[in-house]
């Protein structure tokens, strides 16, 4: 089911894949990200780095009584300090749906799959 945008020209209907594709697009552009994960984990326990056509697949959109709520499954770089990093992602995403869809979002939760070494 769409998200309902009303203004005074008419509604604006967005989709939870268009807000996918947005919330992982922004955590993209964020220092220490390496990308987005599957949201399960593979059968040994390794998480599985998608690319870039991928984007929506590591976040979901919820939506309940308090508003919407986004889930992103990421991959960080070795070295970096995650909580920043999840810091970071958690501002861009709420900014970039605020200022391309004007959407207030109620929150963004970070899940970390796994840490990836640089070669």
């Amino acid at each position: 089911m769409p998200i309902e945008l009303v203004n005074e020209s008419g509604k604006i209907l967005v989709s939870d894949e268009v807000i996918s594709v947005l919330a992982g697009s922004a955590a993209l552009d964020c220092y220490g990200l390496v990308g987005m994960a599957t949201r399960k984990q593979l059968k040994d326990g390794i998480a599985e780095l998608l690319g870039r056509e991928n984007l929506s697949r590591g976040v979901e959109v919820r939506r309940d009584a308090d508003g919407v709520h986004i889930d992103l499954y990421i991959i960080v770089s070795y070295g970096t300090k995650i909580s920043e990093v999840a810091h970071n992602i958690q501002v861009k995403v709420k900014y970039v749906l605020n200022e391309v869809v004007g959407l207030q979002v109620g929150a963004v939760n970070i899940f970390v799959q796994g840490v990836r070494v640089a070669r």
